[in-house]
């Protein structure tokens, strides 16, 4: 039977990832690596929400373009504008939460190596 990873969860179990003989910590609870996971997670958060927050700017872009020359009712364009805010609200309501969770775990790996 392979060796459990020492680690605990934000949970308060211990985790159930397995390791190599002589291997204290997964990858994910290793304090060595925490720089490399915040690393990771920043990269990760950036990517996706980068994009999409891109692809509002020009359909919002074009919306607009597209009432000043008369091609989309401003009524219709307003409620199409109300919409992509929603979506600009929920892309950085998931950035806030990835961004505290990566808080969080790099917490997590500071009081591990202070027990």
């Amino acid at each position: 039977m392979m060796p459990r990873c020492a680690g605990i969860t934000r949970s308060g179990d211990q985790c159930t990832a397995s390791v190599a003989p002589g291997v204290r910590w997964c990858f994910n609870h290793d304090p060595a690596r925490s720089e490399e996971r915040r690393r990771n997670a920043s990269r990760a958060g950036r990517g996706k929400s980068g994009r999409e927050l891109k692809d509002v700017k020009k359909r919002l872009l074009g919306l607009a373009e597209a009432v000043l020359s008369g091609e989309v009712d401003a009524k219709q364009a307003a409620v199409a504008g109300q919409l992509l805010n929603y979506l600009i609200r929920a892309i950085s309501v998931e950035l806030k939460v990835r961004e505290q969770e990566e808080l969080i775990e790099r917490i997590e790996a500071l009081e591990e190596l202070l027990e």
